[in-house]
């Protein structure tokens, strides 16, 4: 009947995954991208208390600039009202004597009369043609009003210059004056502003309700008259504002305060782009910085993943020869994590071929055991019958003992690596030899001690082949033999002693089949152990002198690939 064809399916490959590489960029992502944003919170704040401190140092400047202008236009109103007194004599001796109280002041003195005609001007000597003055509506508001008035800017026809005016109301005298005005330069206030220091970049000025430039620092780059285009003119402004707007079509921050006593207002500004440079700068080499830490961190993240991609293909290569069986040494890793990995498939490749040679050992001997197997048998059966007294008590006899040679194999095979002690072995390998009268003719002595699975292993079919023997050919082979099996521990090595007694001993031989191959080779080599065999006129004696470093549980001595010697009785 033919068989059915039997299909391979192809082992399931595992999904993909991402390299290393991939992982180390990611935590570097993960790591500098809230660095950064985080920088940049940081930075917005730094860069708003910073504002804040340039808008505090500047408001108080501006605020500064406006009292020193509320001081001068103040003493030009002081001086005036003094003068008004001294308003007597004729208009002659007054321009003189004003003449006199001016001088070194900046500032100059003119009398109007009801038409706003000039009576006199400081200026000129007294007596020439003076004619209008130049700014009629400044005159006409402080007679209306009736209180000291300040003009706004305008050009001077006899100074030929931007000047202003603080008019004074007099009471009507002979002389006909109806205001006394007190007119000085424009440029006369660039003192008062030059007098504070602003912030770097900023700039300031004087200017009217019209937005006409007053006076400016000298680095403002404009003049009087000059009008700047921005807001226009509010009267609110009795503590300073900070806001940002077009000034002559470029945009600005400005700060900004009326004068109190002139109705004027100082106005500072700086461009935009200068407020915002620290930030902008910062933004810049954080940018700039990131960027190099960006690519630091990414060519250490590549040269990393590349050492630990190595190894993984190092750890890849290893694990193939360790399923191929192939001997796997352990390497140096610099991950120690890889390093472990790499250390317990090494053991594991010591264990493999530890086991594979147990494998192959236990194949020699199981092969060698199954050709004595009938031989064994055989001897066990005439054994059972030389004590049995019918056919009952034969076949209890002999299926004990085939039970006893099963159990021997069992735990040889149930203990395997983990080792046994030397007490249960040496029972259970003689069990299915010993016989009936086992009580009266086999001894076992020794104290308590364990064997590692090599050691147990390689003692068991040692004990083994001794059995086997004794059953062919020693103590067991005849009724009246006897065996002891005796062991003790002499500093750090077992004495274990084997002694036959019997009628028959066997003679000598120099011949060497696998049990004594086993004896000798196994015993002697794999347990650096002192073997010798003493034939005695009543029987044999095998004596075993084992290093207890060669049986401990803790440790595991190395098997044979192989054995010399042809399989048979020795």
């Amino acid at each position: 009947m033919a068989q059915p064809e039997v299909v391979a399916t192809p082992a399931k490959t595992a999904r993909s995954g991402q390299p290393v590489a991939f992982y180390l960029f990611a935590l570097v992502l993960v790591i500098l991208v809230p660095a950064l944003i985080v920088s940049l919170v940081l930075l917005q704040r730094t860069n708003q208390a910073q504002e804040e401190v340039v808008r505090s140092l500047t408001n108080a400047t501006v605020q500064a600039m406006v009292q020193t202008v509320d001081r001068e236009v103040s003493g030009m109103i002081t001086t005036l009202r003094v003068l008004s007194t001294t308003h007597s004599g004729g208009l002659a001796g007054f321009h003189d004597r004003a003449l006199i109280a001016l001088a070194g002041t900046g500032a100059y003195l003119i009398g109007l009369d009801a038409d706003f005609n000039q009576q006199f001007n400081t200026r000129l000597p007294f007596g020439e043609e003076l004619g209008p003055t130049s700014n009629p509506e400044s005159a006409r508001k402080a007679l209306e009003l009736g209180v000291p008035t300040v003009s706004e800017l305008f050009f001077g026809k006899i100074a030929q210059r931007w000047v202003f005016n603080v008019l004074l109301p007099t009471p009507q005298n002979d002389s006909g004056t109806v205001l006394l005005v007190l007119t000085q330069d424009a440029a006369n206030l660039t003192a008062a502003l030059q007098s504070r220091q602003l912030p770097p970049g900023w700039h300031a000025a004087l200017v009217d309700g019209a937005n006409v430039v007053i006076a400016a620092t000298l680095d403002a780059g404009v003049q009087p008259g000059q009008v700047l285009d921005m807001l226009p003119f509010q009267q609110d402004l009795t503590s300073p504002t900070w806001q940002r707007q077009v000034l002559n079509g470029e945009a600005m921050v400005t700060a900004e305060r009326a004068a109190s006593t002139a109705g004027w207002r100082v106005v500072a500004w700086a461009a935009a782009s200068a407020v915002d440079r620290p930030l902008e700068e910062s933004i810049l080499w954080l940018g700039a910085w990131g960027v190099i830490i960006a690519i630091a961190a990414g060519t250490v993240a590549f040269f990393f993943a590349q050492r630990i991609a190595s190894s993984v293909r190092g750890l890849r290569r290893d694990a193939n020869r360790l399923g191929r069986g192939e001997p796997v040494e352990a390497k140096s890793y610099p991950v120690a994590e890889l390093a472990e990995v790499s250390q317990a498939l090494a053991r594991a490749s010591e264990q493999r071929q530890a086991a594979e040679r147990d494998v192959r050992f236990l194949m020699r001997e199981l092969a060698h055991r199954s050709k004595n197997q009938m031989t064994v048998i055989s001897a066990m059966a005439k054994q059972s019958a030389r004590g049995a007294t019918d056919v009952t008590s034969y076949v209890q006899s002999f299926e004990r003992r085939i039970h006893g040679l099963a159990r021997s194999t069992d735990l040889l095979l149930a203990h395997g690596r983990a080792g046994v002690g030397l007490n249960e072995l040496v029972a259970h390998q003689l069990a299915p030899f010993s016989p009936a009268d086992e009580a009266r003719r086999v001894h076992i002595e020794g104290p308590s001690i364990r064997l590692n699975a090599q050691a147990a292993q390689t003692l068991g079919m040692a004990l083994h082949e001794l059995s086997t023997n004794a059953v062919k050919y020693g103590a067991f082979a005849e009724d009246s033999g006897t065996l002891s099996v005796r062991w003790s521990i002499a500093g750090d090595q077992l004495d274990l002693v084997w002694r036959e007694v019997c009628a028959n001993a066997p003679a000598p031989s120099d011949s060497k089949g696998f049990g004594t191959t086993v004896i000798h080779s196994m015993v002697g080599a794999a347990l650096g152990a002192k073997v010798e065999r003493l034939l005695h006129d009543d029987g044999i004696e095998w004596r075993f002198v084992i290093p207890l470093a060669a049986i401990d549980p803790a440790f595991a001595a190395a098997s044979p690939d192989g054995l010399e010697g042809d399989p048979g009785d020795d």
